[in-house]
């Protein structure tokens, strides 16, 4: 396990560009996944995705290329093309093949081509299948008093199938089809953190959003190895110390204040889920601590906190 703050990044954005992604009939190449119509690659699927997904007559799969395509017909509606790929996962879940689709939430993430455009909506717990880019909110808040500056950490329930019992941002949620970023972080800063609205809307500020490329370990609930690029819409709220956040969901045990040194150590440790780890690095940064004068791996770190992802995104407005 590498040490430092940079190897906190790594294991968050830990998808090497150097992999083998262009050679056919790789075993170690992923299938791209391609939409009739968009000349995108939009995601990446492994083998062994591929080989275990009930296909119909909806879908083109090349396996000596290595592709797996929707091939609705080129002037497909997104509607038409989200039903072709439900049908399909659908279908998929009642064979029981794959994990990951026990989780079925009835929410949806959206898969945007190259112009913007919103191509189709695939139901969260399968976007890791295919690979796409999803998008999020994450929240972290802190205060100041006399014993100087600490974050409010939150420690998930052990009963969750995701990184159980592990420190995360003080709320944090998907951002489904749909939603705005900021409205994403006031809900679930209420439901999670019972943060009202109010304090939200006078007193949060945007940080820049977070892009990473993310492959699944065993923590993450369902399938590893599965490919996981994201968008984080981040933010940081400076609370009045009377201010405690309230688990308000049973998905959260606990909040509690830790100082700068125990977040380190925490970090180090390996005690926070990947992607909140990297939001925690990136408030440390934001608020002048960790700095290129006294962390030599600093623009290193930034370029795993920003990283250029190779499939289609769409930034919305922070707030």
């Amino acid at each position: 396990m590498e040490r430092g703050i940079l190897g906190v990044v790594r294991e968050c954005d830990n998808f090497s560009c150097d992999e083998p992604t262009t050679r056919s009939e790789d075993p170690e190449k992923p299938y791209a996944f391609r939409v009739n119509g968009c000349d995108s690659v939009l995601g990446y699927m492994t083998r062994d995705i591929v080989r275990k997904i009930q296909w119909s007559h909806t879908w083109s799969i090349d396996h000596h290329q290595q592709t797996v395509t929707l091939a609705t017909p080129a002037t497909a509606t997104a509607d038409m093309r989200s039903r072709a790929l439900d049908d399909t996962l659908k279908a998929t879940k009642k064979l029981g093949t794959i994990s990951l689709l026990n989780s079925w939430r009835n929410e949806t993430f959206p898969v945007y081509g190259p112009r913007g455009e919103a191509l189709l909506e695939i139901e969260r717990c399968a976007s890791a299948l295919f690979g796409i880019v999803t998008y999020g909110i994450q929240l972290i808040c802190y205060v100041r008093d006399e014993r100087g500056l600490q974050l409010w950490i939150g420690k998930r329930s052990e009963e969750k199938k995701t990184y159980p019992g592990m420190l995360d941002s003080t709320a944090a949620g998907g951002l489904g089809a749909g939603k705005l970023p900021i409205e994403a972080l006031i809900s679930e800063a209420e439901e999670e953190a019972s943060i009202p609205e109010e304090i939200i809307r006078m007193k949060v500020k945007p940080m820049t959003p977070l892009t990473y490329f993310h492959i699944r370990g065993n923590k993450a609930g369902g399938e590893s190895g599965l490919f996981q690029p994201e968008v984080e819409y981040t933010y940081e709220l400076e609370l009045d110390p009377s201010m405690i956040p309230e688990p308000g969901d049973p998905e959260v045990e606990c909040f509690r204040l830790y100082t700068i040194e125990e977040v380190l150590q925490a970090l180090k440790q390996r005690l926070f889920k990947p992607n909140s780890a990297i939001v925690v690095v990136q408030l440390l940064i934001q608020l002048g601590i960790l700095t290129q004068e006294n962390e030599p791996s600093y623009f290193e770190i930034l370029s795993h906190l920003y990283c250029k992802l190779e499939f289609p995104i769409l930034m919305q407005q922070s707030c």
